[in-house]
């Protein structure tokens, strides 16, 4: 457990596992930073958190907007004087998913937001984090991203590779400075984006699947781990399914 006060930048935290992570990391006693796209989102998040920390700290932003993404990191910075935790969690994903139906306007949406997105918060971020010679920085991708899916579909799949490529890379390239990264590569969750299923899910399915709370676990062992231990990756599904 850290002794100092901490601050998270948690993206997507409007709804899903980046709201279950905002809620465990302020559990925790970390001060959160939320950032998405929708601020009415963001705003129910904060309402259900305790900020015994502090106040958190709400910010509109898409993460495909790199000078958007630039802004919001520096206003984070100045109110918070760093980020000792990134999660990189915010994504999409489309209705038409298969190669022979897919739009190249939604190919290009994914890589903008899951990869490129993922991106520019790590460009934006690690410069402080360097400086101070430690940090966690922690991708949420897919387990589409470990082993391709044609249900999550090949664009999202290949976004999702993409992320955790450079989560990997990053973690190879930061360690000396005391920098760790960490994917991880959840199954099926249960979260609003999968009313974007071509086909429907079942209610039962929805309950034996994971939950936000679930990832947000994960999110804070690897919080709570010591500095010195470094998990490059960490693959988590529902009990119910094999890991194919």
């Amino acid at each position: 457990m850290a002794t100092k006060t901490q601050t998270a930048l948690i993206t997507g935290a409007g709804s899903g596992i980046g709201q279950g992570i905002a809620l465990a990391l302020d559990q925790m006693g970390l001060r959160v930073a939320l950032v998405g796209r929708d601020p009415a989102k963001l705003e129910r998040t904060r309402d259900q958190l305790t900020q015994k920390a502090g106040p958190a700290l709400v910010a509109a932003c898409d993460v495909a907007d790199r000078a958007s993404v630039d802004s919001v990191v520096e206003r984070i910075l100045k109110d918070f004087g760093g980020i000792d935790v990134l999660v990189c969690n915010a994504g999409t994903n489309v209705r038409n998913r298969s190669l022979e139906v897919l739009d190249p306007a939604d190919w290009d949406l994914m890589i903008a937001t899951n990869l490129t997105g993922a991106f520019n918060l790590v460009h934006a971020v690690l410069p402080s984090m360097r400086e101070r010679r430690e940090g966690l920085v922690i991708q949420v991708a897919s387990i589409s991203g470990k082993r391709a899916s044609v249900l999550g579909g090949g664009g999202y799949s290949a976004s999702k590779f993409g992320q955790a490529a450079l989560g990997i890379c990053l973690g190879r390239e930061e360690g000396p400075r005391g920098i760790r990264s960490t994917v991880i590569y959840p199954g099926e969750v249960n979260t609003p984006i999968l009313e974007g299923r071509p086909v429907p899910v079942a209610q039962e399915r929805k309950e034996a699947i994971l939950q936000p709370a679930d990832i947000a676990a994960a999110v804070r062992f690897l919080v709570e781990l010591n500095p010195r231990a470094h998990v490059p990756e960490l693959v988590i599904t529902p009990t119910v399914d094999d890991y194919f």
